[in-house]
């Protein structure tokens, strides 16, 4: 079936990174649609699949806002064609911090609109709140570079369509827990390799670091529970036709613990068939 990937969210959260990226995966790719034309553009496409058997569209703030509330009606009456609907976000303050870097506008932030940086991008956030609602994925990229971002849609849009999509990241949290997570689970009650000077500048992907969690018993237990909880939910959200699960397992610096965790997680799920893809958002 033909595929309608609809890119979407808060300006400055990188959705022109996803479509550049999408471009390279060989998608036809169309930047700010009018909402009022995607069922058009739906039509258009599906009375031509060989010349377009993958389409993207970026969709945000910039059509008009009396056209916003009628997505969810619009995205229910095309058929015949697979969409997929990804919402970028960010926190407020990586927003701002953009904005600040590369001194561009933000849309609702013109001589039309007159809103302040930040007063645009609260009401932003509440505009397209039905958008995120009908999202099949939500990507954080508070703290994602580039190419952390192009690689995560690269990995996602590689996979299957008949099948969930198992998202396992890492992450600190220090550095905040990412809010598009549907399960957060935290390991910081673990012993922490941290603290042996020998490990303390490696990762949950050394060998080193591998052998000193896998020797500990609490370690084990944790992963025991984890493995059965992933392995029984994922089942029970693809039978509920769930196209996407992140799962983020936190430690305190992102670097040891869950690292490991995630790494042995994936390799547990693989050997149950369950394809799933890793990330690991504090290492480079």
């Amino acid at each position: 079936m033909q595929q309608l990937v609809i890119v979407t969210g808060l300006s400055g959260a990188g959705k022109t990174v996803v479509l550049r990226s999408l471009e390279d995966m060989e998608f036809y790719c169309v930047d700010n649609l009018p909402i009022n034309m995607l069922q058009q553009l739906a039509k258009h496409i599906i009375a031509d699949k060989e010349f377009y058997p993958k389409v993207a569209v970026g969709i945000d703030i910039r059509s008009k806002n009396q056209d916003l509330s009628a997505f969810k009606e619009l995205i229910g009456s095309i058929n015949q064609i697979k969409i997929k609907i990804i919402f970028l976000s960010a926190d407020k303050k990586t927003i701002l911090k953009r904005y600040s870097e590369t001194r561009r506008r933000h849309p609702l932030s013109t001589d039309q609109h007159k809103y302040s940086l930040t007063e645009a991008i609260k009401l932003e956030s509440e505009l397209m709140n039905d958008f995120k609602e009908e999202a099949d994925l939500i990507i954080d990229t508070s703290q994602l570079k580039i190419q952390q971002l192009r690689q995560q849609i690269w990995q996602i849009m590689s996979q299957r369509n008949d099948h969930v999509s198992v998202i396992i990241k890492s992450f600190a949290f220090k550095r905040g827990v990412p809010f598009d997570a549907d399960f957060v689970f935290d390991a910081r009650c673990l012993p922490n390799p941290y603290w042996q000077p020998e490990l303390r500048a490696l990762t949950g992907m050394d060998d080193l670091v591998q052998e000193y969690l896998a020797g500990e018993d609490m370690v084990q237990d944790y992963l025991d529970d984890l493995s059965l909880f992933a392995k029984k939910w994922i089942n029970r959200f693809e039978a509920n036709d769930r196209s996407y699960i992140t799962i983020a397992i936190g430690c305190t610096g992102g670097q040891h613990r869950s690292v490991y965790l995630v790494e042995a997680l994936h390799e547990y799920l693989e050997k149950k068939s369950i394809k799933n893809m890793k990330q690991h958002r504090e290492l480079n």
